[in-house]
């Protein structure tokens, strides 16, 4: 019959997550079928020379691969094409091929939406197709689906998240074990936590581009990772953990989107947290986002943010959702606004800080500091000195009161041209 005819599905990449989401489909294909009402099919998979090297793809039927975009992209008995591929290019003019064509599109790429989600969205509105991407933040969290359906009576206020594994173990790593950047970096590329490059992760990028698609959805408007603020965690040292330690915080990479009086705020970079806060207390490769919402509150969402099984999850959804929507005659793409909201200039963000300084070991010296302070309007709210040095210099750690970026970074200027300052070793975010 007719409403049996199986719903084809084509797959474009057989990296980890790509042979994952295939085993998926093909031993799991009577269950989905159930929750869908007809049968899927994996009736293509696009792949590079190289991936039949691979054992999970010498063990398929060959007749299922191909190196060929036309013919992947010409065959009209696929119906949702999923993009695995990874990266901006050419996964973005994929994606734009596949839905001008009218395939539904399933995709992980968290690059791809982030940068070009409104242009895409509205290329599947237009052709009346489905574009899903819960992979693409929070691995098998369900977090897009929340923002989309469940949280979409809240005007949501904030968002406060750690969502990249790789940094989060990083920072553990040195926590726990008072090891520094280098060491924890190391461990992590030991473990297949990091890459062999590793730059995306610990310069916050991977984050911005999660954060960046979190606040497009929680505000209903376009937020581009360029408008993202990001600074990485490379110049953490495993003192600015144990002073965290001893005040009462610990540190995390935190990813964060605002909205106050209509202007949105989004910032990745490293900060304290109070130890007893619920982020606090995720640790290794571990994600967690809390969502502040008018009507729910503070709701948490946590779980593994990576891996080919738990980002397999997230894909399947997405299939099903769309596989039920083609059973069912009616397409599950989510409006969002069209507003582009402005975006709060950093500089004008308020927030506490950690500063760690080498001063001369001489009197005097911490009244410069707080003077240095003082004419950009930061107030301290307490000064300690924490080590004396060699050659008469000491390590001074100071918690400043509420202050302006601005005011910080102007003030680290005049810090650095003091001589009685050698060195302003870190600033860091405090997140109360």
């Amino acid at each position: 019959m007719e409403e049996q005819k199986p719903i084809g599905i084509g797959l474009m990449g057989m990296g980890v997550i790509g042979g994952q989401v295939a085993q998926v489909l093909t031993e799991r294909a009577v269950q989905l079928a159930d929750r869908i009402g007809r049968p899927i099919e994996l009736r293509k998979i696009k792949i590079i020379e190289s991936d039949f090297l691979r054992r999970q793809v010498q063990d398929m039927d060959q007749s299922l691969f191909t190196t060929s975009d036309e013919e992947f992209f010409n065959m009209p008995e696929i119906d949702i094409v999923i993009e695995l591929i990874g990266g901006e290019h050419p996964a973005y003019e994929y994606i734009k091929r596949l839905l001008g064509s009218g395939k539904h599109v399933v995709t992980a790429n968290k690059e791809v939406i982030a940068k070009h989600g409104a242009e895409l969205r509205e290329l599947a509105r237009h052709h009346n197709v489905g574009l899903r991407y819960e992979a693409s933040v929070g691995g098998g969290i369900p977090l897009i689906a929340s923002f989309e359906h469940d949280l979409i009576a809240n005007c949501i206020k904030g968002i406060y998240a750690i969502i990249n594994g790789t940094t989060n173990y990083i920072l553990s790593t040195m926590a726990k074990e008072g090891t520094e950047f280098s060491v924890a970096l190391s461990q992590a590329q030991k473990l297949g936590y990091a890459e062999a490059n590793p730059c995306n992760d610990i310069e916050g990028i991977d984050a911005a581009y999660k954060i960046a698609i979190l606040a497009t959805l929680a505000f209903r408007s376009h937020v581009h990772p360029d408008q993202v603020f990001c600074e990485g965690i490379s110049r953490l040292s495993w003192k600015d953990f144990q002073y965290a330690n001893e005040m009462g915080f610990v540190i995390k990479l935190l990813a964060i989107a605002k909205q106050e009086q209509n202007q949105i705020e989004v910032r990745v970079h490293p900060a304290f947290i109070p130890e007893d806060s619920f982020l606090a207390n995720v640790d290794g490769v571990y994600n967690a986002v809390l969502v502040d919402g008018d009507l729910t509150g503070q709701v948490t969402f946590t779980g593994k943010g990576a891996g080919a099984q738990a980002t397999s999850s997230a894909v399947a959804a997405d299939v099903v959702a769309i596989a039920r929507g083609i059973v069912n005659g009616q397409n599950v793409l989510v409006h969002l606004d069209d507003e582009n909201k402005p975006i709060k200039p950093m500089t004008s963000v308020v927030t506490r800080f950690f500063m760690r300084m080498l001063i001369a070991d001489q009197s005097g010296v911490l009244a410069q500091v707080a003077f240095t302070l003082g004419s950009r309007n930061i107030s301290i709210s307490s000064a300690i000195q924490k080590e004396t040095m060699p050659d008469q210099m000491a390590e001074i750690v100071i918690m400043t009161h509420p202050a302006s970026e601005e005011s910080i970074q102007a003030a680290y200027a005049d810090l650095t041209k003091l001589s009685v300052v050698k060195e302003v070793h870190n600033i860091i975010r405090v997140e109360a």
